[in-house]
């Protein structure tokens, strides 16, 4: 089975990727909806960030707060240290546990925050980036997301830039331009993988 994982910076159409994957039949497992699962009332990871970061990180109804989580964070790097040592350990296995049960010809894996090491902790065979220019992010986050212009900003600068990402993955999808134009760069990176649908 082929394990390939799908980087990228925020707004940079990481999900339309692996949307678009899922409805060719492909198993995408996605670090962030994992992080949601992990931070659930009661569990582990839940009660480590109320310890590190007091009751003001939970809503009313004790969920976590996740705006206000990300307004620290994004603006206090040692923060975003704390979440992530939190947080990392926990997504890691439960992305191997699952890996570990796909059958298929191969997985996709989404990885915002991909490191290189992540190439042996999750055994990937390939990493694709997908990617726009900071300006572009900014725009789309700032529409779609309702940011403002310097959030979207400070989210964006506490990310690797388009070189360093470009410099560690195996290949770059650009959004840029329509989306039909990215389902065509995804559908030749999944030809010359061998991959038809899932």
């Amino acid at each position: 089975m082929k394990r390939i994982a799908i980087a990228g910076g925020i707004g940079a159409g990481k999900t339309v990727v692996t949307d678009r994957l899922a409805s060719l039949g492909w198993t995408v497992i996605d670090a962030d909806l994992i992080a949601h699962e992990i931070t659930e009332p009661g569990r582990p990871a839940w009660r480590a960030l109320r310890e590190a970061f007091g009751d003001a990180v939970l809503n009313a109804d004790a969920t976590l707060d996740r705006a206000f989580v990300a307004d620290v964070v994004f603006h206090d790097a040692s923060a975003l240290g704390r979440l992530n040592h939190i947080t990392h350990g926990e997504i890691g296995a439960e992305i191997v546990r699952r890996l570990d049960e796909v059958t298929a010809r191969a997985a996709f894996v989404a990885l915002p925050l991909f490191r290189p090491e992540h190439r042996a902790i999750f055994n990937l065979d390939a990493v694709w980036a997908v990617q726009v220019e900071p300006a572009t992010a900014v725009a789309r986050l700032c529409a779609s997301r309702g940011f403002s212009e310097a959030d979207a900003r400070a989210r964006l600068s506490n990310q690797m830039s388009n070189e360093e990402r470009s410099a560690i993955v195996d290949r770059v999808l650009w959004n840029e331009g329509s989306i039909e134009d990215l389902y065509h760069q995804l559908d030749v990176l999944l030809h010359e993988n061998g991959l038809g649908r899932g």
